[in-house]
């Protein structure tokens, strides 16, 4: 019983303290520094050994310029604590007092004892880290490495040298700490694609790609291949990033997981060229089937996406033959999928199509496999407008797959689906979460429809143009691409001037461009540009149209100049790393 109290009443304490320590960093955090230190000094009473609190203290005594306070706790925890860093906050408390002399005394204590003890070096180099005492900090490391050659401290000592500004200094420290650490490879490219996305000179860039060429040439370690091919794909230069790999393939030909990355993001990049010519490559020099089967998988999507109908009976002939060759089994599972994504969209043969993959769903699958199945199965069923249907397979897979972007994804197409039916109310309620979502791509398709749905309420509480424009987007989806293109401009025609106007002005635009008629979806992104000035879509407009310019035009000068608006005035834009890349490669930068 007395043991029963004994840990309430200590279990007690601790839970008040710490909501004390909570109220004095709220109030810290405010600003309201004689408030704090109230609270912070009653727990020092019962808790003085209590570094993070001492910390808080000291400098709540510094904000009230309460030095002689500050400097008699410091000194007070030296005796007591015996922490060798508090001697840097005893040197900081004088530089605040303008003092420098004196502080500059005690920063030479605090480095003296990492030369008594190199393993002081951690807590002395992160107190003057914390004060942004860069060079101070450098020297402790410095020091803390003289006296015990095993610690290595290149990675703080390079993030230290870039916030000087020595950025070729920081990059050497950078490369040379990976490469004593491959396990720590992931922290430093991190912080190089820091460096790398926020480069507007293109300095650190240039000098990033000299180091690493340099290194790749020096030695024959593999690891800078594989660096300088990670560099290449963040510029999606990849074609350059395909010979890195090409070269690890010479000394390590079993090694395909990098190659074929490479290739799905080349594929995802629209680069169907350079894709295609990996994925050739890994057929030539592979026996894996799985791997073959995810190549011949994606360049038939590739092939399908292009084709015309009169190359539809050679491509069928192909799934055929693919199928034959690697049989039905949970293996094939990508290919069955494909063809029946072609029997259903190209083909419109959606019993066909469904019989493949209700078979499917009978061999020995895993989750992920199943909802593969269920979601294509219910792409297919939404397409032959047996909405519920769809709309229940959808509901299976968010079901089995809650807390996993398929389920997301899942729940999204669920809401476009009720969305194609006219259902706007229920739909609009589910784009409202999702538009909450982890995934970017998610949640701005949805956030996208909420306003779309919103916006055409509020003005027409019939839903008359959204009801037009939805049933024209079925038809966009159902691959019906004239019929939708005559709806859409139908709506211009019928509601020109509504909210649905720039949506429509989108939509018909990427109809034109996709049948090649640039110059009309010029027109199209031009009149949102000129007439919906505050529109979501402006962004896409300019850089859809930038990219005409610069893919189908050639026209340089329009393209840089649309590719600017878009970094200048639409940085939040999922557009705007393309275009950043894309103005530079115009604007001639050799280092990318």
């Amino acid at each position: 019983m007395r043991f029963n109290f004994v840990y309430i009443l200590l279990f007690f304490s601790l839970t008040v303290f710490s909501q004390n320590e909570q109220l004095a960093q709220n109030y810290f955090d405010r600003g309201e520094f004689e408030k704090a230190i109230v609270v912070y000094e009653d727990v020092l009473k019962v808790q003085p050994y209590n570094y993070p609190v001492l910390l808080k203290s000291i400098a709540c005594y510094q904000q009230l310029k309460q030095y002689e306070k500050a400097e008699q706790l410091i000194q007070s925890r030296i005796e007591k604590m015996k922490l060798d860093n508090l001697y840097v906050e005893l040197g900081y408390n004088y530089q605040l007092q303008k003092n420098q002399e004196k502080a500059d005394k005690y920063y030479a204590i605090a480095l003296d004892k990492i030369k008594e003890n190199p393993n002081n070096v951690y807590g002395i180099a992160y107190a003057f880290e914390q004060k942004v005492l860069v060079e101070k900090a450098i020297k402790a490391y410095e020091i803390g490495k003289s006296g015990n050659p095993n610690l290595n401290f290149d990675y703080q000592l390079a993030l230290l040298q870039g916030q000087l500004g020595n950025m070729e200094l920081m990059t050497d420290k950078l490369l040379d700490f990976a490469f004593s650490n491959p396990a720590n490879l992931p922290m430093v490219q991190n912080q190089l694609m820091r460096f790398i996305t926020e480069d507007t000179s293109e300095s650190f860039n240039a000098y990033l790609k000299k180091a690493l060429l340099l290194r790749t040439q020096k030695t024959q370690d593999i690891f800078w291949n594989q660096f300088l091919s990670w560099y290449f794909v963040q510029q999606k230069e990849f074609g350059k990033a395909f010979i890195q790999e090409k070269a690890i393939f010479k000394r390590q030909p079993d090694n395909f997981y990098t190659i074929i990355n490479l290739a799905k993001l080349a594929v995802q990049e629209d680069e169907n060229e350079m894709a295609t010519e990996i994925l050739q490559f890994i057929l030539d020099n592979t026996q894996d089937l799985g791997l073959q089967m995810e190549a011949h998988h994606h360049l038939l999507s590739m092939e399908i996406e292009k084709a015309s109908e009169k190359e539809f009976p050679a491509i069928r002939e192909k799934l055929n033959l693919l199928l034959k060759k690697y049989g039905i089994s949970p293996y094939s599972m990508q290919l069955q999928i494909l063809s029946a994504h072609f029997d259903a969209f190209y083909l419109k043969q959606f019993e066909t199509a469904k019989n493949t993959l209700t078979k499917a769903l009978e061999l020995p699958l895993n989750n992920y496999q199943k909802a593969e199945v269920k979601d294509e199965l219910a792409d297919i069923l939404l397409l032959d407008e047996k909405f519920n249907q769809a709309i229940i397979y959808y509901a299976q897979i968010e079901d089995d797959l809650k807390n996993d972007e398929i389920g997301h994804q899942a729940s999204l197409k669920m809401a476009k689906a009720s969305y194609f039916k006219g259902d706007f109310e229920w739909a609009q309620k589910q784009f409202k979460v999702l538009k909450s979502s982890s995934s970017q791509l998610i949640a701005n398709d949805a956030l996208e429809l909420f306003l779309l749905i919103s916006d055409n309420t509020v003005e027409d509480s019939t839903q008359v143009a959204l009801k037009k424009f939805s049933k024209a987007d079925f038809l966009l989806y159902q691959n019906k691409t004239a019929e939708a293109l005559k709806a859409f401009k139908t709506i211009l025609t019928e509601h020109k001037g509504q909210a649905i106007e720039d949506e429509t002005l989108l939509k018909v635009g990427q109809l034109y461009e996709k049948q090649s008629d640039f110059q009309q979806a010029l027109l199209l992104y031009q009149q949102i540009l000129d007439n919906h000035k505050e529109s979501i879509y402006t962004d896409e407009a300019l850089f859809y149209s930038a990219e005409i310019y610069r893919k189908n035009l050639q026209d340089v000068e329009k393209a840089k100049a649309l590719y600017e608006k878009v970094i200048f005035n639409h940085q939040d834009s999922i557009h705007f790393v393309d275009a950043r890349t894309n103005f530079r490669k115009l604007r001639g930068d050799t280092n990318l």
